[in-house]
């Protein structure tokens, strides 16, 4: 397990990047399900990248990662940002991997991230709560086994208006059967 402090460092360096290219950003995936759910162990850090500046800004991200500390391979990363593909970064210094998505899973969740205090006195933007479990119920219909389990932690612990919501839209993306299916669940290890 690695210490809060070394996540905070990676996501730092990498938001500096981000932020001095202006490229908006929410952080996402276990490390936002542990905040809006039950904590849970997470050896990465995700964050959506905002496609059409990652795109513009192409030429600036790459030239920044190469002279940080991140390991990374070009043409994976080009082709990531070009083809809206999840790519990978690893903090050499922290040992620690960055899941970098550029592209909204949810259309227009970046509009609607939640700036929150992440770690002590840091401010990050992250996805909202509604937008996480839909990703989460997403993930679940592409076969994640262990999303099944976050979305009914994050769905608890939404007020009525959130829930009315994520069953609103689960009900557009034609999947609010298997999220009926999910709620129904034990979180029981059987």
């Amino acid at each position: 397990m690695f210490p809060v402090e070394a996540f905070q460092r990676t996501v730092e360096r990498f938001v500096a990047i981000l932020r001095r290219h202006e490229i908006p950003f929410h952080i996402t995936g276990g490390s936002i399900s542990s905040a809006y759910g039950e904590p849970r162990l997470t050896q990465d850090i995700d964050i959506v990248v905002s496609p059409e500046m990652a795109k513009k800004r192409l030429d600036d991200l790459i030239a920044a990662v190469s002279k940080s500390d991140f390991l990374y391979t070009e043409q994976v990363m080009r082709n990531g940002v070009l083809k809206g593909e999840m790519f990978q970064l690893l903090d050499t210094m922290e040992s620690l991997k960055l899941d970098i998505y550029p592209r909204e899973l949810i259309p227009g969740e970046l509009k609607r991230s939640e700036t929150v205090e992440l770690f002590t006195g840091v401010y990050l933007p992250i996805v909202c709560r509604t937008d996480a479990a839909l990703s989460k119920l997403i993930w679940v219909e592409k076969g994640s086994h262990r999303s099944r389990r976050d979305l009914r932690s994050i769905f608890r612990n939404c007020n009525p208006v959130q829930q009315a919501s994520i069953r609103e839209s689960a009900r557009s993306l034609a999947l609010d059967q298997l999220l009926e299916i999910i709620l129904s669940e034990s979180d029981d290890i059987r």
